[in-house]
């Protein structure tokens, strides 16, 4: 599957998760803006992977970026982000949407797996008890201590001052 594949709409990621599934293999989701994409991303989208068959990758659109973080963000653009989190090998499909939260993606697809960063816990994780209900599980994975977005933009700017 070549990279740009992996970018998919709503209507043909339903198809494939339904055919997926079907086949009796799990679909995993996770969710993110992925803005500067870093080590934390990488160590948390592979190990989301490894709890299922198939990794689909909800992405905050720009739109929705600068909603939930600033009118500062994103930094980079929702296609090159979506790009760059196609070339990895653990992203099977990716998702952009302009909602604050991955609620209607959770809901269309209905993966196996719902996985979060450890930070945050289980009860405030969107689509949790959507999950649950249909049988899926909820995993949280621990995050990388100082790998983040805002760390490395704080970083740069104090550099360049």
């Amino acid at each position: 599957m070549n990279t740009i594949s992996k970018i998919i709409e709503l209507n043909d990621l339903k198809t494939k998760v339904d055919e997926i599934k079907e086949s009796g293999r799990k679909v995993v989701f996770t969710n993110g803006c992925f803005d500067i994409l870093h080590v934390g991303h990488v160590r948390y989208l592979a190990a989301a992977r490894l709890k299922g068959d198939v990794l689909v990758v909800g992405l905050n659109s720009d739109e929705s970026v600068k909603s939930i973080k600033s009118e500062k963000r994103p930094i980079v653009k929702q296609n090159e982000r979506a790009e760059v989190l196609s070339a990895l090998w653990c992203v099977d499909f990716i998702i952009l949407f302009n909602e604050p939260n991955p609620l209607l993606l959770i809901q269309t697809i209905k993966p196996d797996v719902l996985v979060k960063g450890d930070d945050w816990a289980e009860e405030n994780i969107i689509g949790a008890d959507f999950v649950k209900k249909k049988g899926g599980r909820v995993v949280r994975i621990q995050v990388v201590p100082e790998a983040s977005t805002s760390g490395i933009i704080e970083r740069i700017v104090k550099r360049y001052r």
